[in-house]
């Protein structure tokens, strides 16, 4: 029983991290649009408080699932879409040496 309640409180730690991300996305969204640069910064800041409050969440998720659990590893091919669908932290894999053809 307690593992189904760890499901629950882990899927509603998803469901938060997912809304504070859209509403980090959207600040970043509104700020690059913004000439004002008060303005800019204002939101710059406050998607930096929710950046702050997502890694934060994350980290507990992360520390209260099982590592072998099923449901909690589909969970993480979501997360990873969602940072992927930002269009931020994007890790661009390059190979370790690059040869020159001619």
């Amino acid at each position: 029983m307690q593992n189904k309640k760890n499901q629950s409180s882990v899927g509603m730690m998803i469901q938060r991290c997912h809304k504070w991300r859209q509403k980090r996305k959207q600040y970043m969204d509104q700020a690059r649009q913004t000439s004002d640069e008060i303005e800019r910064e204002r939101l710059m800041q406050a998607a930096e408080h929710y950046g702050r409050i997502v890694n934060a969440e994350q980290g507990k998720i992360d520390s209260t699932r099982v590592p072998g659990d099923k449901a909690t590893q589909s969970d993480d091919v979501v997360n990873t879409a969602e940072v992927a669908d930002n269009g931020e932290d994007e890790d661009m894999t390059l190979p370790d040496f690059i040869t020159d053809a001619k």
